[in-house]
């Protein structure tokens, strides 16, 4: 048997929740490093990260950073991505980038290894990681789409504070505690967006993720709308969605309503997403078994239920899709589209 070949690797943003899950399961998944480097702000040089049996120094993220790299892996920021992607590729290297910079680049594919793996292969230097609301729409989505064919999408997201960062889920605990001592929220982070006005989000929903566009969308319910056209690969399903922000650290749950082409079975649709990769049905509505971002929170896998025919429309299905963000929304998605990578399949 032949010896696995092994990559030298970079991570970039190492500091933040994504960089720290996409380091946790470099090790787990024992993923072919030779070299690791591991890249940051100014301020975090220095300070050291502990992977598999030894400690290694975080360095400042620079255009000079990439020499003799072969992979890299981002999550510092469409910024940062946009300044160091191209000396990274212009290095040697394959990027697999988790901000928003290259996703909508017609010459970069966006990947969910479970839809579009062949797309991997297409790449031009960087891989673009989907939004994490949408990687696990799509990734349910795909059986039936190549079953039935899919003609339109319709979906709600209830979307956990951590998809704004760490400051998020501090602001959530910290509000929760105030509001339950009697005192004022004092909101300070939430929603982030283009205006200074922010609102309580403990025992709150806020109907805003990034900022409005003139069409009246929020930014992350045009993403949405948009990445699913692109990794379907089909601009004719016809998507629309409202984002929302609750009060939940872990573990975006999603509403979806889906138009299918063609009739169906329930009986096979089941069947269809039990069998389908990275998917676990939780459908036992009898024994109250459903998707919940509690029990979904540290899984790689997404989790749907509540699957039911839609009372007007025979050729339409209901469900409920329950993953954690920053693992299949985030961190494992980046790092299975590695594994294809170097797998070559």
């Amino acid at each position: 048997m032949a010896e696995q070949r092994l990559y030298n690797v970079a991570v970039v943003g190492v500091t933040g929740a994504v960089g720290e899950q996409i380091i946790r399961l470099l090790a787990e998944r024992n993923f072919p490093v030779k070299e690791l480097k591991l890249l940051a702000s100014k301020r975090s040089a220095g300070k050291t990260v502990r992977f598999k049996d030894r400690d290694v120094v975080i360095e400042e993220a620079t255009p000079e950073s990439f020499k003799g790299v072969e992979i890299v892996f981002l999550s510092a920021g469409g910024d940062v991505s946009k300044e160091l992607i191209p000396h990274a590729v212009k290095a040697g290297a394959v990027c697999i980038d988790n901000t928003s910079a290259y996703r909508m680049d017609p010459e970069t594919p966006l990947v969910v290894p479970e839809v579009n793996p062949e797309k991997i292969f297409e790449n031009k230097g960087v891989i673009a990681n989907p939004n994490c609301s949408t990687i696990q729409m799509v990734a349910t989505l795909k059986p039936l789409y190549d079953r039935y064919g899919i003609s339109k999408v319709i979906v709600s997201t209830y979307q956990a504070v951590s998809g704004a960062g760490a400051k998020a889920i501090e602001e959530t605990l910290r509000q929760s505690r105030e509001v339950l001592a009697g005192n004022s929220a004092n909101p300070d982070i939430l929603p982030v967006g283009a205006l200074p006005i922010k609102h309580q989000i403990a025992f709150n929903a806020i109907p805003q993720i990034d900022k409005f566009l003139d069409n009246g969308f929020t930014n992350e319910e045009m993403k949405m709308i948009r990445e699913t056209k692109k990794i379907m690969g089909d601009e004719s399903i016809e998507v629309t969605a409202t984002c929302v922000r609750i009060p939940v650290v872990y573990g975006h749950s999603e509403s979806v309503y889906v138009e299918l082409k063609s009739d169906f079975e329930m009986e096979e649709v089941r069947k269809l997403l039990a069998e389908a990769p990275g998917l676990v049905l939780e459908d036992e509505p009898a024994e109250q078994k459903y998707p919940l971002a509690t029990t979904a929170a540290g899984k790689i896998e997404t989790f749907v239920g509540r699957v039911r025919r839609d009372l007007n429309n025979p050729r339409a299905l209901n469900m409920w899709i329950v993953s954690d963000n920053l693992l299949k929304g985030a961190a494992w998605n980046a790092v299975q589209i590695g594994e294809c990578l170097v797998q070559g399949k």
